[in-house]
């Protein structure tokens, strides 16, 4: 009978222990979505599904907003002007308070363009003021001045050549080497002002099975966007992955957030990456469906700090963003 007795608490005890932990678990994930819900964020977003980019206020009206064909890029630069693409061949900067294009380079015309097949999926202004442009189709990076003259040409190593498939999103770092990302040879390449390839990562496929499509049923390693970061390590934009990862020099990968990492969001094609100040983290969650957003700013503890989904103003395209201000100061810095 005591033996009986004894049971019994232990089996109430067992019980109110797993209420109680479900209640805490519950709790925590009650206040991290509140905590996402009263987050404010300034941002520029473009959608080429809606063909639109477009400046949100912290408030929700957009500030700013233009037509666009296909983009893969974008920036908005210390002097308050926009940098993107209204076309695969077309970058302009733009003056968003009088809409006037100040600067602009057209690929189809550039010296030996002409009848190829030519895509830029990245661009960036450099410290000098020239403007990085990075051609799909010809394999190599420009750097273009004011003027529009060729300050500088870098060719690249491609495996799998094909004009929308060379690149994706590639920037120039601090100690003038370049950090590509080859779309459909699934690598991430680092090549110095000669073009040489002085690192490189393959993008893994973690035990799984290429699947055709864009959205959350696809699979494969097609990177979308490399940021190296403080520490030396890269971060990485799994694309069709539905993740990101973080890696060594040597390659190792050191941390990561997969396709169900984050409570209650599932990641489809992984676009742009932005780190913040702060070390919060932006990720483009691109062609998730209305049910998931398209925006999601999380810590390095994988808790959602915010998060964006308009399927209004923007649809299931929406690849690139920058956030510009955070529960009303600024962001003058980060790395994209």
């Amino acid at each position: 009978m005591c033996s009986t007795f004894h049971q019994h608490k232990k089996q109430i005890m067992r019980i109110s222990l797993l209420v109680l932990l479900t209640a805490l678990s519950l709790t925590a994930t009650f206040s991290s979505a509140m905590a996402a819900d009263t987050q404010t964020r300034r941002f520029i977003a473009a959608d080429s599904s809606k063909q639109r980019i477009a400046v949100i206020g912290e408030d929700g009206k957009i500030e700013w907003e233009r037509k666009i064909g296909p983009l893969h890029d974008l920036h908005v630069l210390p002097n308050g002007n926009v940098l993107f693409q209204d076309t695969w061949t077309h970058v302009l900067e733009v003056n968003p308070k009088t809409d006037d294009v100040v600067w602009e380079y057209e690929a189809k015309t550039a010296d030996g363009n002409q009848g190829r097949r030519i895509e830029i999926h990245a661009f960036q202004r450099l410290d000098n003021s020239n403007t990085m442009v990075v051609e799909s189709g010809r394999s190599r990076i420009l750097e273009v001045d004011a003027d529009g003259n060729i300050a500088a040409w870098i060719p690249l190593k491609v495996e799998n050549p094909h004009p929308h498939r060379d690149t994706r999103l590639v920037r120039k770092l601090s100690t003038g080497n370049y950090l590509a990302c080859h779309e459909g040879d699934g690598v991430v390449r680092e090549y110095n002002p000669t073009g040489k390839v002085v690192w490189e990562y393959r993008v893994p496929l973690f035990g799984r099975e290429r699947a055709n499509g864009h959205g959350v049923e696809a699979f494969g390693n097609q990177c979308f966007c490399a940021i190296r970061l403080k520490n030396g390590n890269t971060l990485i934009s799994t694309g069709n992955g539905h993740g990101i990862i973080e890696v060594t020099p040597a390659g190792q990968d050191i941390w990561s957030i997969h396709q169900n990492d984050l409570p209650d969001i599932q990641l489809a094609w992984v676009t742009s990456l932005q780190v913040l100040p702060g070390g919060n983290i932006l990720i483009g969650n691109c062609h998730a469906g209305p049910e998931n957003p398209q925006l999601i700013e999380v810590d390095r503890q994988k808790r959602v700090v915010w998060r964006f989904k308009d399927f209004e103003r923007f649809g299931n395209a929406l690849t690139n963003s920058q956030i510009l201000s955070s529960n009303g100061k600024p962001v003058l810095a980060g790395l994209r």
